[in-house]
C-alpha cells in the first residue's frame, strides 16, 4: 500500500505542476529577468515567494476544507464570501486570465502571421474554444498530454542553450531591494493562488484515491500528503522560473525594446533559429489555447450552476463567457495587464492572509478571519495609492 501512496503522491505532484504551469507563467519570469539583469537573484527570491510558495499555500489551505470553496470563503460571511468567489472566478475567467492567454497567443503567432489582426484572431480563438468546449472531445485530452511535455521540452532546450551561449549581464543601477519587490509583485500576475482555490478539488481527489475511507477524513494526514506532492510540483515550477528569468537577464541587452508578451518569441527565434523557434512558438500559442478552453468550461459551469441556478443552460452561459472574453482580449496584452495589475496588487495580500487564517483555524482553532483580511486589504490600498 505504501508504494502506491508514494506513487500517487508523485503523480499528484506532477499534476500540480501541469495545473499551475501555463505558457502565460513563462512571460512574467522572463519580463522580470529582463528588468532585474544582474540583480536577478534578488528578483527571483521575490517571485518564488508569490508565484510558487503562495499558490501552494492556497492549495494546502483548500485541502483542509476538502476543496469546498463555499466553506473556505464562507468563513468571512456567506454573502461576502460568495462575492469574493464570484470576483475571483471572473478574474481567472473572462475578465482576466482567459483574454490574457488569447492576447499572448496572438503576440507569439503574429511574428509568423503579421497580416492577422487581434480582432480576427480573438474572434477565431473564441469560436474555436466554443466548438471544443461545448461538446467535450478527446482532442482536449490529446492536446493536454502532448502540449505540456512539448512546451516543457521547448523551454528546457531554450533555457539550456540560451544560458550556454549568453554572457552574464553588466552591473545595473537598480537596487537589490527594488528588484526583490518587483519580483514579489510580478508573482501576483501569474494569478495561480486564485486558480488554486478552484482547481484544488481535482488535486484532493487524486490524493484520496489510494487512502482508506477513514484516513480521508484525517486533515493532518491529508495536508502532509499535499505538502509532499506540493514539494514536487513547486520544485519543478521553481526550476523553470529560475531558468527562464536568468535566460532573459543574460539576454537583457537584445530584449531592451521588446514588449513583455513578445519576449519568449524573440528569444526562441534568436537562440533556436526560425525552424525550432517556430515549433516553440506554436507550442506556446496552443498551450495558451488549451488553458483558455479549461477556464471557459469552469466559468461557464459556475455561471450555469451557482449564478443562474441552472435557469440558463450551459450553452448560453458558455456563449456569454466567450463574448466577455472576446471584448476583454481586444485590449491586447498590455491593456489587460493595466486592468489586472491594480486589482492583484491590492487583493493578493488579503487572499494570502485568508489562506493563512483558514489553515490556522483548521489546525489550531484560530477563529479571527474577517478582521485580519480587512486590515491587510486596507493596508494594501493605502500602499498602492501612496
Amino acid at each position: 500500500m505504501k508504494p502506491k501512496i508514494q506513487s500517487n503522491t508523485l503523480s499528484t505532484g506532477l499534476a500540480m505542476f501541469s495545473m499551475f504551469f501555463g505558457a502565460g507563467n513563462v512571460v512574467f519570469p522572463l519580463a522580470m529577468g529582463q528588468y532585474a539583469q544582474d540583480k536577478n537573484f534578488f528578483a527571483i527570491l521575490g517571485l518564488l515567494i508569490t508565484a510558487v510558495g503562495v499558490p501552494f499555500l492556497g492549495l494546502m489551505s483548500m485541502t483542509l476544507f476538502d476543496g469546498d470553496y463555499r466553506k473556505f470563503f464562507g468563513r468571512i460571511g456567506k454573502i461576502p464570501g460568495f462575492i469574493i468567489a464570484l470576483a475571483i472566478m471572473a478574474l481567472i475567467g473572462p475578465f482576466g486570465a482567459m483574454p490574457r492567454v488569447i492576447a499572448l497567443s496572438y503576440s507569439t503567432a503574429k511574428i509568423f502571421f503579421p497580416s492577422i489582426t487581434l480582432l480576427y484572431f480573438s474572434g477565431g480563438s473564441c469560436l474555436l474554444i466554443y466548438l471544443l468546449t461545448y461538446k467535450r472531445s478527446r482532442i482536449l485530452d490529446i492536446l493536454g498530454y502532448v502540449l505540456t511535455p512539448l512546451l516543457l521540452l521547448s523551454l528546457i532546450v531554450l533555457i539550456v542553450k540560451g544560458l550556454m551561449i549568453s554572457n552574464p549581464p553588466e552591473a545595473g543601477d537598480i537596487s537589490a531591494l527594488t528588484t526583490f519587490f518587483y519580483g514579489l509583485q510580478e508573482g501576483y500576475n501569474t494569478m495561480d493562488l486564485m486558480g488554486a482555490f478552484f482547481f484544488s478539488s481535482v488535486v484532493i481527489l487524486c490524493l484520496k484515491k489510494e487512502l482508506h475511507p477513514e484516513d480521508q477524513k484525517d486533515f493532518r494526514h491529508l495536508i502532509k500528503m499535499t505538502f509532499k506532492a506540493s514539494c514536487i510540483g513547486a520544485s519543478l515550477l521553481a526550476l523553470i522560473y529560475i531558468g527562464s528569468s536568468y535566460l532573459a537577464a543574460y539576454n537583457s541587452e537584445i530584449l531592451a525594446s521588446v514588449p513583455k508578451d513578445e519576449i519568449l518569441a524573440a528569444l526562441a527565434l534568436q537562440i533556436l533559429g526560425p525552424n525550432a523557434g517556430f515549433i516553440a512558438i506554436i507550442a506556446v500559442a496552443l498551450a495558451c489555447l488549451t488553458t483558455a478552453i479549461a477556464l471557459a468550461a469552469v466559468f461557464a459551469e459556475f455561471l450555469h450552476e451557482d449564478i443562474t441556478f441552472k435557469k440558463i443552460g450551459y450553452g448560453p452561459c458558455l456563449i456569454l463567457t466567450l463574448a466577455a472574453t472576446f471584448l476583454m482580449s481586444t485590449l491586447d496584452f498590455s491593456g489587460i495587464m493595466k486592468f489586472l495589475a491594480p486589482i492583484l496588487i491590492v487583493c493578493y495580500p488579503a487572499l494570502i492572509v485568508l489562506s493563512l487564517t483558514n489553515i490556522l483555524y483548521k489546525l489550531y482553532g484560530f477563529k479571527p478571519v474577517l478582521t485580519p483580511v480587512i486590515i491587510v486589504l486596507l493596508l494594501s490600498l493605502a500602499v498602492y495609492f501612496i
